[in-house]
């Protein structure tokens, strides 16, 4: 098992990116959480196999309707055992 941590950069605050972020990390079975930082970027932190943490990165990449994603900041590491899934 993986971790990626990401901070994401652009139009993706009052956008519904971390429910979309939440949903498509649920569907692939991953764990973590989506949060909006003060700055207007949002950092996910996600756990799981490394198949699925790739798939989710092209997702975060694409965005939710509304985002407009400019750019991503990924750093891998090992999983830390974290539960579901949650959005703050």
């Amino acid at each position: 098992m993986e971790r990626i941590s990401v901070l994401v950069s652009g139009l993706v605050q009052g956008v519904g990116y971390r429910y979309f972020t939440r949903a498509r990390a649920l569907e692939l079975g991953l764990v973590g959480y989506a949060e909006n930082l003060s700055d207007g970027r949002v950092e996910v932190i996600a756990e799981g196999e490394r198949t699925n943490l790739e798939h989710l990165i092209h997702h975060l990449q694409q965005g939710s309707r509304g985002s407009r994603v400019q750019n991503l900041d990924v750093q891998w590491s090992q999983a830390t055992g974290l539960k579901g899934f949650r959005t703050f």
